[in-house]
């Protein structure tokens, strides 16, 4: 999530505080986080049983001016033992007034604390409560924040130009307590009657369709909501501003509906179609209804995150659902399909039935991350979404999952700060993942089964990861939790390697395979961790079928392959289609027989990424030679799928970075390696798009002309400098999907004439994913002056505060720019901080700014910064990075020597 300009001694940063306020929280901020780094932390507490929340009655009033809301809420609980305090979250509120009446009719009012730290307030009794139902009472203001979390503003430009804003809600996970007094964890559910004051040429939206729309005596519109189902706090959603829609009904009558600013509806058709396919899809799945009568999707002009699932009103970033049919790029129009897909599939999964706890988050994430999928496949079969899975899902959780400082899918977290941490690949990679290794080992049929079981079962309820394993195991009679329980409550993840491979007199053949815990660094693990793998074989005769099935759980074992599925000079290949989740490690000798099926291309995609995906981890570890990968790409010249070049562009990508931190020829003879193995592909297709070509076509064409401008092809950049050209003169228009390319080749190359004429373009489109791609390209500038200009820029009113850390991130990403937008983060920590802190941005900035060095020295200065500084909500992160930081250096002086001599014999051929 991604130095900046100071005038005088103090930095002008465009989220403005009183100077005093300002103080207040830096000393705060630090003071908290060294308690934090030094384990000083209280102990978190869930909220007391004692009282339970049945129906919340909400009125909300913002004032969009003054930037604060009015609210009251009546809440209908009861008393379950006898007490005499209530203790409910709240945060950033201002309590004017509680009262509490009884069933009897008698009236309390309660002495009240706040706890900040502890974000919850308390209200104290004089005499202890008695069982039984009672009414709730308060009053209260609060702020409409700039931080995009609670109830907070988003600001936006009229068809007029005129500056407006916006009220948005973002509850999840723990934000609810910033808009109203709740009880704001998954398991305590209630009801919600929702009211909103607003201006009259404003729209009002939540969760439920308007019952009643009338005048109040200023003027404004109360607007009424039907009563939702009972629900979690972090699913209610409310929302005003000025929009315009597209509306159409899913073929059981359900109405959806997308919103976007006004003007934009037609770029909301492609999302709605999505979307109205998409609930009759799932609802064939898992054979349940969806449960509401409508489906709202919004596109918010200031987001942090992708997308939000609240119930029936689904929010998300503009660029996330918005299609501009003449500046989409495909691989934009595909990620807004699996986005709408993954936010529908929270309607079951997350809504209808909610975990427990946020330990059991996975079961909302890793659910939807995978169902997304099935549903795109449906809904598009021509993007081969799940071989793209593997690229874009399967390997990042893999890469994520090998560091000693990853963490198991459910992990035990409590404090607001440790919950926000686990929205990560673990979460969502990793989950979705193992869910497609189980889905494999039951086969669909029982899979759905198990989620109709499972659904109906708890719909309304909440659940522990033990809830599924047991539906899926009634439906399929496999022994679910045995198996899926060595995946999520483990950390890591097997190295399947196959040691040896004889034949017996009858043809048979025998694998003998062994199991470790894999780890980033190459080195044994000494817990003696082992896994219940879902073993799969194939071989040269049919390689897309699996010929061979078994299960592995101890350390070592030998497989045979029966003689009738099996031919004497056949190879056999470990986890066919990459469904497992684990790396496989082959003898060189078994390795090289897979070599002339890749070339040849007769070893599936899914197969010739996966070999080359697990052959590159190993070099990552030290368990094979940099030049081995190199080698092996030698033979994918004449390659054309889509995902196996994004797996051979990641293997490129992570190399142009580790040698860019060192100085000499290395890098220059790494780009030349690029060009060569780039030369066929790229010659094939061509800059131009051709008539009826395919999606993945397109995709790919931008993916190899990005690679060839990374590696300084000239005849790539020439072009795309008279693209430029004739795109800023109006002659021609850059086709959507290389408008990145062709912006990083300029600007690569370009002086300040060029970066102006990016803001240009910048300063000159209302399309927020065509202001992204500007953004993520300004970090390609080899000139000092013009990047500390981009982090000036970055910190600018024209930069939203979702898209500053992107900005910052894309100088961060080259050679130049890396040690500036660290001194940038070092030099502004506090307000980046205070801004960000308890989101994926805060994560994604401190990951993607620094795990790219590759020294020891760098490992420390990054340690030290934040023991020193702190990063609250971000602690696992800077673990990650520093420990990448340590394996790059290891990898770096392990094998540099080797590859350059590589490189070196190469260019000389």
């Amino acid at each position: 999530m991604t130095r900046a300009k100071r005038t005088g001694p103090v930095f002008k940063f465009k989220f403005k505080q009183s100077a005093f306020k300002q103080c207040c929280r830096v000393f705060l901020i630090r003071s908290v986080t060294k308690a934090n780094m030094s384990g000083e932390k209280k102990a978190f507490r869930r909220l007391p049983k004692s009282v339970k929340p049945i129906l919340y009655d909400l009125y909300l009033k913002p004032d969009l001016e003054k930037f604060t809301f009015e609210g009251k809420e009546t809440v209908s609980i009861n008393i379950l033992e006898p007490t005499k305090e209530i203790i409910l979250h709240a945060l950033d509120l201002k309590i004017e007034e509680v009262e509490l009446k009884e069933n009897d009719g008698s009236i309390s009012k309660p002495s009240v604390t706040l706890s900040a730290e502890e974000e919850t307030v308390t209200l104290g009794f004089d005499k202890e409560l008695k069982i039984g139902e009672a009414f709730l009472k308060f009053v209260f203001i609060g702020e409409l924040n700039n931080k995009m979390k609670g109830f907070y503003r988003s600001k936006y430009v009229s068809s007029s130009g005129e500056e407006k804003y916006s009220a948005v809600t973002q509850f999840e996970a723990t934000d609810a307590r910033r808009c109203f007094p709740c009880w704001d964890e998954p398991a305590i559910k209630a009801e919600f009657d929702i009211m909103l004051s607003v201006p009259q040429i404003r729209t009002a939206l939540s969760n439920m369709p308007v019952v009643s729309d009338t005048t109040s005596e200023n003027g404004d519109r109360l607007v009424k909501f039907q009563r939702t189902p009972i629900m979690s706090t972090y699913l209610v959603a409310v929302v005003v501003g000025e929009f315009d829609y597209v509306e159409d009904k899913d073929s059981d009558g359900v109405l959806v509906r997308v919103y976007t600013p006004v003007g934009k509806s037609e770029q909301g058709k492609f999302a709605l179609e999505v979307a109205k396919c998409a609930l009759p899809y799932y609802k064939d799945y898992f054979q349940v209804a969806y449960p509401l009568p409508k489906m709202d999707l919004i596109a918010i002009a200031d987001f942090s995150s992708g997308a939000m699932e609240n119930w029936g009103l689904v929010t998300y970033r503009e660029s996330c659902l918005l299609v501009d049919p003449a500046n989409t790029s495909a691989v934009r129009k595909q990620w807004i399909a699996l986005v709408v897909g993954h936010e529908l599939a929270h309607q079951w999964f997350g809504n209808l039935v909610t975990m427990e706890w946020w330990t059991h988050l996975w079961l909302n994430e890793g659910y939807a991350s995978f169902v997304e999928f099935l549903c795109v496949e449906h809904l598009f079969p021509e993007y081969d979404i799940w071989t793209q899975f593997v690229t874009d899902t399967y390997i990042r959780a893999l890469e994520l999952d090998a560091l000693n400082s990853s963490h198991p899918i459910e992990i035990p977290v409590g404090h607001p700060s440790e919950i926000d941490e686990i929205f990560d690949d673990i979460s969502y990679n990793k989950g979705a993942s193992v869910i497609r290794m189980l889905h494999n080992f039951i086969g669909d049929q029982d899979f759905r089964q198990g989620m109709h079981l499972y659904l109906t079962k708890h719909q309304y309820n909440n659940t522990f990861t033990e809830d599924l394993w047991a539906a899926l195991e009634e439906a399929s009679n496999k022994p679910v939790k045995a198996v899926m329980s060595t995946w999520t409550l483990q950390k890591g993840f097997p190295v399947i390697t196959v040691e040896k491979e004889t034949q017996n007199s009858d043809g048979s053949r025998v694998l003998s395979v062994s199991q470790t815990k894999f780890t980033a660094n190459g080195l044994a693990d000494d817990d003696g961790l082992l896994w219940m793998v879902p073993l799969t074989f194939s071989t040269s005769r049919n390689p897309g079928i699996v010929c061979h099935k078994d299960i592995m759980s101890e350390a070592q074992k030998d497989v045979v392959i029966p003689a009738t599925v099996i031919s004497p000079n056949e190879w056999i290949k470990v986890n066919p289609s990459t469904v497992g989740y684990y790396r496989t490690r082959y003898a060189p000798e078994l390795l090289k027989k897979f070599v002339p099926s890749i070339s040849l291309k007769t070893l599936p995609p899914l197969d010739r990424l996966g070999l080359l995906d697990d052959l590159f981890a190993l070099v990552q570890a030290g368990l094979s030679s940099t030049d081995e990968v190199l080698r092996l790409m030698l033979a994918m010249t004449d390659e054309d799928n889509y995902s196996v070049w994004s797996s051979m562009s990641n293997v490129l990508g992570k190399l142009a970075i580790l040698l860019s931190n060192v100085e000499g020829e290395t890098e220059k003879l790494f780009k030349h390696y690029n060009r060569v193995l780039l030369k066929k592909i790229s010659t094939k297709l061509g800059w131009t798009p051709q008539l009826n070509e395919s999606h993945l076509e397109t995709m790919l064409r931008g993916l190899v002309m990005s690679r060839l401008v990374s590696s300084a092809d000239p005849d790539i950049i020439s072009e795309a400098k008279i693209k430029f050209s004739n795109h800023l003169n109006g002659i021609e228009t850059i086709v959507a999907d290389l408008r990145s390319p062709v912006y990083k080749a300029c600007l690569s190359t370009g002086d300040e004439t060029t970066f102006n004429q990016l803001l240009q373009l910048y300063r000159g489109t209302d399309l927020h994913e065509e202001k992204d791609r500007i953004c993520r390209a300004m970090g390609s500038s080899k000139n000092k002056d013009i990047l500390k200009k981009v982090l000036d820029f970055a910190m600018s009113d024209e930069v939203r505060s979702q898209d500053t850390v992107f900005v910052i991130i894309s100088v961060g990403g080259s050679k130049i720019g890396r040690d500036l937008a660290w001194q940038f983060i070092q030099d502004n920590w506090t307000n980046l901080f205070n801004q960000y802190q308890g989101g994926f941005l805060l994560t994604r900035l401190v990951k993607n700014t620094t795990e790219n060095f590759a020294s020891i020295e760098k490992a420390e200065e990054v340690e030290n910064f934040f023991k020193t500084n702190g990063c609250i909500g971000a602690e696992r992160t800077c673990l990650q990075a520093c420990e990448t930081i340590r394996l790059n250096a290891s990898w770096l002086k392990r094998d540099h020597e080797k590859l350059n001599n590589f490189l070196k014999e190469f260019a000389q051929k």
